[in-house]
């Protein structure tokens, strides 16, 4: 069927017809909200890069979870911000870290909030690399041994959902063997199956303090021309017992999200990252851009890539824009 017959505009003439017709459709139940947990308390200080977004003490972060619950976000994504650095990352497996601190707190306050941590050591090491350096280099199989360590206190917290972020070899079967054999093998994991190292963190890295003191994570993160290996990342990472798995960052990798949704069966999530989210936020500010539209509209092609959950700091204000 052929013009004249046939006139796509016909289904657009108004909002009724388009919604009816609408082939994607976002939804609350689709985001994750990252939260950051900062030892000591009082802190509600606003990352300057990041309009909006907080390092929250965890009496706070308690507050912000119920305010999440409210608006029907489904979960929360915990990264810590730890009093103390050293070498080993401690505080990132310690009962009486920040992160495991805050699960309880936000376990205590909003039981029914869905509980993810992020299970890493750049935030926790006083060198900013994801594990154990072996002269400049980070040790692999070192770095294992304590990433199933640090998720096993998550779990022991009340972490609902684990979510290792580091790209070492082998890390989601040693967490998964370590989670099973101190009795949580209920607890999924969520892996950043294909983590790039982009140029996109740039604003996380001031909110969590994990920027790297030399050097930078290409010798672990993927390197963004590829996608075939971006397949491969993921297989392994199914195969070693994976619940979920992540593409991250979202926007510049939608290729990604599309080729993992298309040959996997497993939930697949995207991270809508920092970078993205300050740059609209940037160009909004100077009038450049209805943040608010262009916000919904990145969302959306994220969803309509193939992702089932999106991690993304904008995640309150589309919850809002959503309920109308």
């Amino acid at each position: 069927m052929q013009y004249p017959e046939y006139r796509p505009r016909r289904l657009r003439r108004n909002e009724t017809l388009r919604r009816m017709v609408r082939e994607t459709k976002l939804s609350v139940d689709d985001l994750i909200y990252p939260l950051f947990a900062a030892a000591g308390k009082g802190i509600r200080e606003e990352v300057s890069s990041m309009p909006g977004v907080f390092q929250l003490s965890v009496e706070n972060l308690a507050k912000e979870a119920r305010e999440v619950n409210t608006l029907g976000i489904p979960a929360v994504l915990l990264f810590g911000l730890p009093a103390k650095k050293d070498p080993l990352g401690k505080d990132a497996y310690s009962d009486h870290g920040i992160i495991q601190t805050a699960v309880r707190a936000i376990k205590d306050a909003v039981p029914g909030l869905m509980v993810v941590t992020d299970v890493c050591f750049c935030e926790y090491t006083d060198h900013g690399h994801c594990g154990v350096l072996k002269g400049t280099e980070v040790d692999n199989d070192a770095t294992l041994e304590l990433l199933a360590k640090s998720a096993v206190s998550h779990a022991k917290a009340g972490a609902d959902i684990v979510a290792p972020s580091d790209m070492m070899d082998g890390r989601v079967a040693a967490i998964r063997k370590a989670l099973d054999r101190n009795g949580h093998s209920q607890i999924p994991i969520m892996s950043y199956a294909a983590k790039y190292a982009g140029g996109f963190y740039g604003p996380f890295r001031d909110a969590a303090g994990s920027a790297p003191s030399f050097g930078d994570r290409r010798s672990y993160q993927m390197d963004p021309p590829n996608a075939r290996e971006a397949l491969r990342e993921v297989a392994l990472d199914v195969r070693e017992g994976a619940d979920i798995v992540m593409v991250k960052p979202a926007l510049a990798y939608l290729d990604i999200i599309y080729r993992v949704r298309q040959a996997f069966n497993l939930p697949v999530a995207a991270y809508n990252v920092s970078g993205e989210y300050a740059m609209v936020k940037a160009a909004a500010k100077l009038g450049w851009i209805d943040g608010d539209r262009v916000t919904m509209e990145i969302l959306v092609s994220i969803k309509r890539a193939g992702a089932d959950l999106i991690i993304t700091y904008a995640a309150k204000e589309a919850a809002r824009a959503l309920a109308g």
